[in-house]
């Protein structure tokens, strides 16, 4: 882990003891977290996590996990790939040991899953993921030649040299000429009545053909075998067997080439141990961060704020309760004015798992994991986080429940300082009430005064009289519904809670006459004292109540207010739109008016240089046209006048007027112009406006936040729709890639990707064959990085099977 691993110094970084994280069942949490692995050596990471009291280390595992997350969101399908465990099969290589054809091909894999790791990180700037990417080796040289000299199966192929390629074309050869003599036998005429089978096969490696047992007088051969029942023997004739001496041979020497060529491969590996060991090493810190994230996904979880002071968990769950859990909410710790709380309240009520979820998050938090809680949680860096839940009682040790408690307890108090989280499940419990509650309250004096911050729950009436009167402490209480003997789970912190077991009795039908002497038995301070808890308790809810419905009116309040504001700024809006229309309007009649006068004007010009020709009823008639159009022009000029002279109808007040930003629609007051605002200089105070065929400069007091205009479509959307549509005619439902090499087959299938997305399909099928395997890799690994592919899977049976994949697109 950058450096750090949990399991390093592991006693002297560990927050808790081994009692404690049993308690605290955070195995439950590692085991989750193993699960998201993806190979063993990130699963050994997850197992040895330990949480640590070292801030500085919080700190480092909540950064890489941080970056993790923002790593899948960013790229979802990020992960290490087909990377293999190959810590064994270094260790050999280093040794001078001869690797087999699998753990060689897993090398290579290996190597792949490093190369696309690092492709995904090459423009990554976070610092942890940053140095994974340095540390990986994807050793291109030693992964090509691997791939070239063993194939998916673990077969050495012959182009892993020439000489093997040589000696197997003997082999052939020499198999083809021993086959073909065999058969050539079998099928003479004189074989008939000798060969039980027609067939040639292979027995102790070497060729031979079925004999009938009576008939193997007729047949000079040597006996390699014989069938069960005797019947047939199977004979190697002699005409054949310098042959297969020479297949065998070469049978020979070709195993001889694979053995060399397995330990070149080795040497080759063995020289590179130490950066394909970093290499490995990095993806596993890779694969156990985003294991922690997909974890914290899972749970809802969050990265609490760290704070010297408080404990402060809002909807806190305990992740082991999946989602049945109840969020409960925990304030505790010096911030609130308060070090230690007493929860009480009836059995199965959930007070132990409140103490478990808060100390179970507080590991969690410093093991480098989210936690589930709401936004806004804050913990401390606890030195020692110390559980005492559970009944650890030793029949071997002659230790009672109390004494085991109270072994756990002396403990605690020794080790106890201001970095230190006590939690004490039923503490005082197991002896003499009177004596068990001052031995508790004792033992809660001397942690505070220690410094340390403590949870704690009981049942003792004496316990809640202290949380109540001592400055440090709080009491808290877990609900109970007593109408449907239900406890609710909710812990709520200031008010103490009850045992209930007179409500409890009573509603399971207990005689009222039992239940009164009962009562009567109860001490008077006893009952004193509970009354004034319950009078305490009620003036909590009643003041509750008051808040949740003064909270209730301010909503509905601020939701009438906001609908107020949401119709006033729709009339506006409407008025302005209305206004701006007429505005555009008048602008269009005066334009025209003007464009008509100027046009009259240079006829009326042109009229009287004439020389003559005329009559004064034409000229009359030219002069009135033109006194007419001046007139309307004039009237047009006042329309505007008059327009502009109202208020404008999208002036806010001050406190409610939309500030010109860029990329909202704006106008100028002046201009009359508007376009989308492309800059706002708050040293020159101008705004910059984009219109159709221009920018407009003008400054920021003088434009107005205006509603964008409603455009049609445009030619280019028309035209992209006629595009759309030729595609999806054209487009084969699938591409054909078999027999491509493969930088053709990857062109063609980017032309075809093109057309399907053009198409609007959400799916491609792509057949590439089975073959080596080549070209389906190459397929798979191109669709996995293309950005517009979701995802992939393999075809189903009638679209191919694994000799196709299948692009969502």
């Amino acid at each position: 882990m950058t450096g750090t691993s949990p399991e390093a110094d592991r006693e002297a970084s560990s927050a808790a003891g081994e009692g404690t994280l049993r308690a605290l069942e955070l195995a439950a949490i590692v085991e989750q977290l193993a699960g998201l692995t993806a190979f063993p050596p990130s699963r050994d990471l997850a197992e040895a996590l330990q949480p640590t009291a070292d801030p500085v280390l919080v700190g480092i595992w909540q950064d890489q996990t941080d970056e993790a997350v923002r790593l899948l969101d960013e790229q979802a399908q990020a992960s290490i790939g087909g990377a293999r465990d190959i810590r064994a099969a270094l260790e050999r290589a280093r040794r001078g040991g001869q690797l087999v054809a699998t753990d060689l091909l897993d090398v290579a894999e290996t190597c792949h899953a490093a190369e696309l790791l690092g492709s995904r990180l090459a423009s990554w700037r976070g610092r942890h993921l940053a140095g994974v990417r340095d540390d990986l080796d994807p050793a291109p040289a030693l992964r090509e030649r691997i791939e070239r000299s063993v194939d998916d199966s673990g077969a050495v192929l012959d182009s892993a040299s020439a000489e093997l390629a040589a000696i197997r074309k003997r082999m052939r050869v020499a198999q083809d000429r021993v086959r073909e003599r065999l058969n050539a036998m079998l099928r003479s005429t004189e074989m008939a009545g000798v060969i039980g089978e027609a067939i040639v096969t292979l027995r102790a490696g070497r060729y031979v053909i079925p004999v009938r047992a009576e008939a193997k007088g007729r047949v000079k051969g040597i006996v390699h075998d014989q069938s069960a029942s005797g019947a047939t023997l199977f004979i190697e004739p002699l005409g054949v067997v310098e042959l297969n001496n020479t297949w065998t041979q070469a049978a020979l020497d070709a195993e001889r080439e694979e053995e060399r060529i397995l330990d070149e491969l080795s040497r080759e590996v063995e020289t590179r141990v130490e950066p394909l060991r970093a290499s490995l090493d990095a993806l596993a810190r890779a694969d156990l961060w985003m294991a922690r994230a997909r974890l914290g996904r899972q749970m809802d979880g969050v990265r609490p704020d760290v704070v010297p002071d408080a404990v402060e968990l809002l909807a806190a769950r305990h992740p082991l309760l999946g989602p049945s859990a109840v969020p409960i909410d925990v304030r505790l710790g010096e911030r609130f004015g308060y070090r230690a709380l007493v929860v009480t309240g009836p059995n199965t009520g959930g007070k132990t798992v409140s103490l478990k979820t808060i100390g179970l998050l507080a590991l969690m938090h410093q093991a480098g994991l989210r936690v589930p809680a709401a936004d806004g949680a804050r913990l401390p860096i606890f030195g020692r986080i110390m559980a005492d839940i559970g009944d650890e009682q030793s029949i071997a040790q002659s230790l009672s429940t109390f004494s085991s408690h109270l072994r756990n307890v002396v403990r605690f108090v020794e080790a106890a300082d201001e970095r230190s989280l006590v939690l004490l499940d039923e503490i005082g419990a197991g002896t003499d009430p009177a004596e068990g509650s001052a031995l508790a309250m004792a033992v809660l004096e001397r942690l505070l005064a220690r410094g340390a911050t403590v949870a704690a729950t009981t049942h003792y009436a004496e316990l809640k009289t202290f949380a109540q009167e001592h400055a440090l402490v709080s009491n808290a209480s877990v609900a109970f519904d007593v109408q449907t003997l239900r406890p609710t789970y909710r812990l709520e912190i200031g008010l103490p809670g009850k045992s209930q077991a007179f409500a409890i009795a009573e509603r399971l039908g207990l005689p009222a006459e039992i239940l009164a002497d009962a009562r009567s038995r109860l001490a008077a301070e006893h009952v004193s004292m509970e009354e004034a808890l319950a009078a305490i308790a009620r003036a909590e809810e009643a003041r509750q109540a008051e808040l949740d419905e003064a909270r209730r009116e301010r909503a509905a309040a601020e939701e009438d207010r906001r609908l107020a504001r949401s119709g006033v700024s729709r009339a506006r809006s409407e008025a302005a739109e209305m206004l701006a229309e007429a505005r555009r309007a008048a602008d269009d009649m005066l334009a025209r008016a003007e464009r008509e006068v100027a046009e009259l004007r240079r006829e009326l010009t042109r009229q009287r240089n004439l020389a003559g020709g005329r009559s004064a009823a034409a000229r009359s008639s030219t002069r009135q046209a033109f006194d007419e159009l001046s007139e309307r022009a004039a009237r047009a000029r006042t329309t505007v006048r008059e327009e502009e002279a109202l208020p404008p109808a999208t002036e806010h007040p001050p406190s409610e007027a939309p500030q010109p930003r860029v990329g909202l629609w704006g106008r100028s007051m002046t201009l009359g112009s508007s376009g989308r605002i492309v800059e706002v200089s708050g040293r020159t105070g101008r705004v910059t406006l984009e219109t159709d065929t221009s920018r407009v400069v003008v400054p920021a007091d003088d434009v107005e936040v205006v509603p964008e205009p409603v455009r049609g479509p445009s030619p280019r959307d028309v035209e992209a729709d006629e595009l759309r549509r030729h595609a999806a005619a054209r487009i084969s439902p699938r591409l054909d890639l078999r027999g491509e090499r493969v930088e053709a087959a990857l062109e063609q299938l980017a032309d075809y990707l093109d057309q399907a997305l053009l198409a609007g399909r959400d799916e491609a099928v792509i057949l590439h064959g089975a073959g080596t395997g080549a070209l389906r890799r190459a397929v798979r690994e191109y669709l996995a990085d293309h950005p517009r592919v979701r995802g992939t899977r393999p075809g189903r049976r009638e679209e191919g099977g694994d000799q196709a994949t299948v692009a969502e697109l």
